[in-house]
């Protein structure tokens, strides 16, 4: 299998579980993530299910999501999104790096930043 391949196919994972994800299905995390799920963003445990009941009450699981770009390379595939809330309607934008094995999430980094307000941003943020 070529590598494109294996890239393309795990894009195709990813962002078929950030949109059921963005639609409120939180058990589409049981599918995609490996049992030895590994967290790398502090604060947040590691492990499937640790993970999944985390992410239950975090706020990005009745945020919006707005996904923008998604960038893949082999087994790493990164998401590019603007999160909302009614509470903050600029919101966050939001890189997401998930490292594949065999078809599933093994491992994730990410990083957040608050979107400014718009005259502080005359490119945009996205």
């Amino acid at each position: 299998m070529s590598e494109d391949s294996k890239a393309t196919r795990n894009k195709r994972l990813v962002v078929d579980g950030f949109r059921r994800f963005a639609a409120g299905d939180v058990e589409v995390l049981r599918t995609l993530l490996r049992e030895d799920f590994v967290e790398h963003s502090p604060d947040n445990p590691s492990g499937r299910e640790a993970f999944m009941a985390f992410v239950a009450r975090a706020p990005v699981a009745r945020a919006r999501l707005d996904l923008k770009r998604v960038v893949a390379d082999d087994d790493h595939v990164v998401v590019h999104y603007h999160m909302t809330t009614d509470d903050d309607p600029r919101g966050v934008a939001v890189v997401d790096i998930w490292r594949m094995v065999d078809g599933r999430i093994a491992e994730h980094w990410d990083v957040l930043q608050p979107v400014p307000d718009a005259a502080r941003t005359p490119h945009g943020m996205f």
